[in-house]
């Protein structure tokens, strides 16, 4: 027995404080960079320099690893370096009024430029104000309306003399020149009717044509007179206008003499103003409220800036974290403003998203919340291989019939996007996003674990040094920091590695801190840290005591102690997320005559998983190739996992089902206070499995409750040897002999190990009881 067990020195590898070379934390350098991740550091820094189109980046890796803060910190470190990119400004299109127009100018001069035009609108206004209300001005309009009247009047005069020659009057009313005929000098409109015969009736229908004849003409002339008068006045408005208007546009024009848009629209502007002269002479005074028109500030802000994207205090190239990736905080919005029942918009309402803010520089996404999002997900595609975003609101695609809205010019688009996300996103989206791997070139696999070397320890302790540092912390000793590593160690679940799931790490270093804390300790030590670590399954463990209490009281049925024929002690974890802990199970096999061969009841519950069904066929192969060579395998058998009701996988148990199988077809006892926990392959070869420690502790904690014998313990695969980080309890219970770890490499040692009888003699009983229960065997004593 004792050549199956595993070496004292190999249940846990202990990390010696001497070999650190300090004290506390106080003597040791703060972390820079991430530890344990050469890869995907290589991968980032890589990714981060290329800039050709399709260069962005997947982070993969499981959660906790520290993604999102090396990416944030590398990223801000090179972003630093960058490049400011330039402000970006919409601008009304006095063109086509619909399709706001882009203007990028560099960093800063975005808000000068709102400034300027806002100091040219009032300018220009009060300008207008003053230059419309002076004496040269009235003086020109009142030569322009005596010399319209002079004429006018000359018309109407001779009108009137040629009314009376044929015997009509003109009157002038409402609704312009009419002509009223005259019977014995007095106007027909004044004579009763019944003195009007019909024959002056036909009389007066005769002149009339002739009459409103003359009458439209004199009408067109003094239209023609009307319409003179007007752009004589226009005209010189506009000349005064000019005089106002040109000077603010080119001392702005001036400013921005480089910018070819600027000009552009700065020419438009000044085309604008000087047709719309009576809304700018109209807001220098006060207008009736009338709410179905718009205010007197309404009608200038089209010559307004709406500064889309700010740069003036960035410092590099920008760095955006968006934490809440949907369409409009991504992609920017066109908002509205309701009125009377009615929505309007126009370019001022255009808000930015993060693309926009982070344009030039780095855009950092987690991959699980974009995707909620398939609108966004779709638009970020879409900017990525166009370059360029298009910013609309999604409502509009539901719309039965489309509502008429602002179209705004697209912005250019030119970042770097890091995605953040799990190994299984990441392969999904290769698998099924044909884009995904067009515009996510780089891939940056973040690893769970670190080799535990002087190295990567050294690091270790910097990267809690830097934890202290950062969160004010007290200092931790050498004798704290090495069981942190012994920690770190039992969560990669490996005695030559380290976890890289600082999350965890992170966690027991800040209670530990808390309990330091409560004790007035000056320095955080190792009794802090076992005491964080111990607290912390406390408060999660609630399970795993109640189905402890469960088998200690017999509600669970388990034996530790004893021989029992076809039972045995299997070994399972239960999985909370956060916490997982090792339970035994009781495996039973039954085998009688027959030819159903061996059936898995778990299987035909249809509580067994697929891991699990393809464990318990290995087990028929395995029999049948070692013991049914020359019979047929002619019994039938079950295997079944009792008081197990939530389902069962893995293949961690097909070592025990085979013990347990062969166990009830020889009649042989199995050993109750030894458990198993290993799988196997066809040819009998025991493989690793996962959950090494809490399986052992889990049989241990069952052992320790019902009183410890000396000879109870837990066989593993030999493979599993490395991953063991047992607790110090338990590992002194195996110095002092009260517990045993052993470990095998085949299953006939497991079963030497179970039943006491060396392996070629048990082969022997089970090809025994084959031939008895074999067809051929009936046949013959028939």
């Amino acid at each position: 027995m004792d050549k199956f067990k595993v070496n004292i020195d190999n249940l846990r590898k202990v990390c010696d404080p001497e070999i650190l070379g300090f004290e506390s934390t106080q003597q040791v350098k703060t972390l820079e960079g991430i530890i344990g991740q050469e890869r995907a550091v290589k991968a980032m820094n890589f990714g981060l320099r290329i800039n050709n189109k399709g260069y962005n980046i997947f982070m993969a890796g499981l959660n906790g690893t520290g993604k999102t803060s090396y990416a944030k910190s590398l990223v801000y470190g090179i972003a630093s370096k960058g490049q400011v990119p330039n402000d970006i400004c919409y601008v009304f299109n006095f063109k086509e009024t619909e399709r706001p127009i882009v203007i990028e100018l560099t960093p800063g001069t975005g808000e000068k430029f709102v400034a300027d035009m806002d100091e040219l609108v009032e300018s220009v206004k009060d300008g207008i104000s003053k230059t419309f209300a002076g004496e040269e001005f009235d003086e020109q309009r009142r030569v322009i309306r005596e010399n319209y009247q002079k004429d006018t009047n000359e018309l109407l005069q001779e009108l009137d003399k040629i009314g009376k020659e044929k015997d009509f009057i003109v009157r002038q009313g409402p609704k312009g020149l009419t002509s009223v005929p005259l019977i014995d000098g007095k106007p027909a409109d004044q004579l009763e009717e019944e003195l009007v015969t019909d024959e002056i009736k036909k009389e007066i229908q005769e002149k009339i044509p002739e009459m409103q004849k003359i009458l439209d003409e004199i009408t067109r002339k003094i239209k023609i007179l009307e319409k003179e008068a007007s752009m004589k006045l226009f005209s010189i408005e506009k000349e005064l206008a000019k005089t106002v208007i040109e000077p603010e546009i080119d001392i702005v024009k001036e400013k921005y003499k480089d910018n070819s848009k600027i000009q552009s629209y700065l020419d438009n502007v000044k085309k604008d103003m000087l047709e719309q002269l009576n809304i700018l002479k109209a807001s220098g005074t006060e207008q009736p409220i009338n709410p179905l028109m718009p205010q007197k500030g309404d009608y200038l802000n089209k010559y307004k800036v709406n500064l889309f994207v700010n740069n003036a205090n960035q410092q590099g190239a920008p760095v955006v974290c968006e934490t809440n990736p949907n369409y409009y905080n991504l992609f920017g919005k066109i908002e509205g403003k309701a009125s009377l029942g009615e929505i309007s918009t126009d370019f001022s309402m255009i808000k930015s998203g993060s693309i926009h803010k982070a344009n030039g520089g780095y855009l950092i996404i987690h991959a699980k919340e974009i995707l909620k999002d398939h609108f966004a997900w779709d638009a970020l595609k879409r900017t990525l291989k166009n370059q360029e975003c298009v910013i609309e609101n999604i409502g509009e695609q539901f719309k039965i019939i489309p509502t008429a809205t602002i179209k705004p010019e697209p912005v250019p688009i030119n970042l770097k996007v890091i995605l953040i996300g799990s190994s299984h996103i990441q392969q999904l989206l290769y698998s099924y996003e044909e884009d995904f791997s067009k515009l996510f070139k780089i891939i940056a696999t973040f690893d769970t674990s670190m080799e535990r070397n002087l190295e990567n320890m050294h690091m270790f302790y910097q990267f809690v040094s830097s934890v202290c540092e950062r969160e004010q912390l007290k200092r931790f000793d050498k004798t704290a920091i090495a069981r942190i590593i012994e920690f770190s160690s039992r969560l990669a679940d490996h005695q030559k590695k380290l976890s890289t799931k600082f999350n965890e790490t992170i966690e027991v270093v800040y209670e530990a801190n808390a309990w330091a804390e409560m004790e007035n300790s000056q320095l955080v030590n190792a009794s802090h840290v076992e005491k964080a670590i111990r607290e912390k399954i406390n408060r999660v463990n609630l399970l795993e005591e109640k189905v402890q209490e469960s088998i200690i009281d017999g509600q669970i049925l388990i034996e530790a102690e004893g021989e029992v024929v076809g039972q045995i002690n299997g070994l399972s974890t239960y999985n909370l997320g956060d916490y997982s802990f090792g339970k035994p199970s009781k495996i039973t096999a039954r085998v009688f005559k027959g030819k159903k061969g061996l059936v898995n009841i778990e299987r035909e519950a249809k509580l067994s998983g697929k891991i699990h069904d393809k464990g318990v066929l290995i087990l028929s192969g395995y029999i049948g190739g070692r013991y049914a060579q020359k019979l047929p395998f002619s019994i039938s058998a079950s295997i079944c996992f009792e008081q197990s009701y939530g389902g069962v996988d893995g293949d961690s148990a097909s070592c025990a089902e085979l013990i347990a199988l062969l166990s009830a077809l020889t009649d042989t006892p199995i050993r109750q206070d030894l458990a198993i926990t290993g799988s196997m392959n066809q040819r009998g070869q025991v493989q690793p499995i996962g959950g090494t420690n809490q399986k052992i502790e889990g049989f241990y904690g069952l052992c320790k409750e019902r009183g410890l014998t000396g000879t109870q313990g837990v066989i593993i695969p030999e493979q599993n040897i490395v991953n063991l980080m047992l607790s110090k309890e338990l590992i002194e219970d195996c110095k002092a002999g009260k517990f045993h770890i052993y470990s095998i490499t085949n299953v006939d040692e497991a079963i030497e190990l179970l039943t006491g009888i060396p392996q070629d003699e048990f082969a022997e009983k089970v090809q025994a009881k084959l031939e008895e229960l074999s067809e051929n065997k009936d046949e013959k004593q028939d």
